[in-house]
């Protein structure tokens, strides 16, 4: 495993304190872990053959739940109360997909697919096809409303999920007002769906769908303010600690009430954080040089931006932003990222090379980079994810047996 080394890629360094994803040991994996569980359980030929990890999860029993945590870094927990539940029933640190981000990581979750396999290389993506850079959760386009395509969700999500391979009855538990959005529908084809509004609500939710598998099943839950909190007011502020509490709090709960129905409880996230102060954030619209080169807008994360060049430019290009970032971000070809295996292994999205662009812009830890377009409703952020430190890649391992 890569992580707390400086790495090299076709000879182009990246910025100090990045790290590698780790494919052997990464979301991807772990979904893909129990899948194997459940069908070795039904004496069915395993859907993602190659892939477990070991004795690090060690699954027994016929019910398994997936908590997510949205944002909940492996760094993050470990730096949080060491008396706390999470913490003490934490396993081992697993490694997020590239980019570090919602986007991508729950994609692969809901898939069993790496991001290059399923193309969602993002919050935003390229997709000409639908008018350019657009945010694939939301179904928008960067600064032009509703995606107005039709079948616009089968064609950006064509991959059959993980539910629908699945050798067990699965059930997705998330928030009322994303439970039924596009992306979750589309995502959760060959599941049932529960929803909830609180915190205070998901253990009934995920106590309801554990209970409806009567003869065994497979819960996915996810849960995202904790990574809005982080958004506003940054991964150390005072709300993000008081909100992890509560998570704590719950969670311990809820392995409580789940060990009569015998139930393994696994608990993880999709990313973790980095804090960005306002003034570590640099403007495109600053570096009038650099945006003429460009042939559309930035795309992927403001920590991580794929971008393309206008024809015969690339090496201007090249000089005019390397000068305006000095240290503190590095360019690299997206195609090098991509077949170092950053993006994950497999046959590829058909789409891929529109999805990565012509360069990667890899932030180093703490600075972040951003355009502006016309429209688009302006979200400050301290905390921020999507790039390649350690505590944006590092997630972690909790496995509770409740039985």
């Amino acid at each position: 495993m890569n992580l707390g080394l400086r790495l090299d890629v076709d000879g182009a360094d990246l910025p100090d304190g990045c790290v590698a994803p780790d494919s052997r040991r990464d979301l991807v994996v772990l979904v893909r872990h129990i899948a194997a569980h459940f069908a070795s359980l039904a004496g069915r030929p395993v859907p993602f053959p190659g892939f477990s990890l070991g004795q690090e999860l060690a699954l027994t029993q016929r019910k398994v739940v997936l908590l997510l945590i949205d944002g909940l870094g492996d760094d993050d927990l470990c730096h949080r109360e060491p008396a706390g539940f999470l913490r003490s029933q934490r396993r081992a640190r697993l490694s997020s997909v590239f980019p570090s981000t919602t986007a991508s990581a729950v994609a692969s979750l809901m898939s069993g697919l790496a991001p290059a396999q399923h193309g969602l290389t993002g919050w935003f993506i390229r997709e000409r096809r639908m008018g350019g850079v657009l945010a694939p959760l939301m179904m928008q386009s960067r600064g032009g409303g509703p995606l107005k395509a039709i079948g616009a969700a089968r064609r950006l999500f064509p991959y059959r999920t993980l539910y629908q391979q699945l050798a067990a009855p699965s059930t997705v538990v998330a928030p009322w007002d994303i439970l039924d959005s596009p992306f979750n529908r589309r995502h959760s084809r060959g599941a049932g769906r529960i929803g909830y509004r609180r915190l205070e609500d998901l253990s009934g939710a995920v106590l309801r769908a554990v209970a409806g598998h009567t003869a065994g099943g497979f819960v996915y839950a996810y849960y995202p303010r904790y990574d809005g909190v982080c958004h506003r007011y940054g991964v150390a502020s005072d709300e993000a600690r008081q909100e992890f509490a509560r998570i704590d709090a719950m969670v311990q709960a809820l392995a409580a009430t789940l060990t009569p129905h015998g139930v393994d409880l696994v608990v993880s996230a999709d990313h973790g954080f980095g804090d960005v102060p306002t003034e570590r954030t640099h403007e495109i619209d600053d570096w009038p040089e650099v945006a003429a080169f460009l042939a559309a807008p930035l795309w992927g994360e403001r920590r991580m931006a794929w971008c393309a060049v206008r024809p015969g430019t690339s090496a201007a290009f090249l000089a005019a932003i390397t000068r305006r970032l000095g240290s503190t971000g590095r360019v690299v070809p997206s195609g090098n990222l991509a077949a170092a295996g950053f993006l994950g292994s497999g046959p590829v999205h058909r789409r891929l090379g529109e999805r990565i662009g012509d360069y990667a812009i890899v932030m180093a830890p703490g600075w972040a980079l951003r355009d502006r377009v016309a429209g688009e409703v302006e979200h400050p952020m301290i905390g921020l994810h999507g790039g390649l430190s350690a505590a944006e890649m590092g997630i972690p391992l909790i496995h509770v047996a409740c039985h």
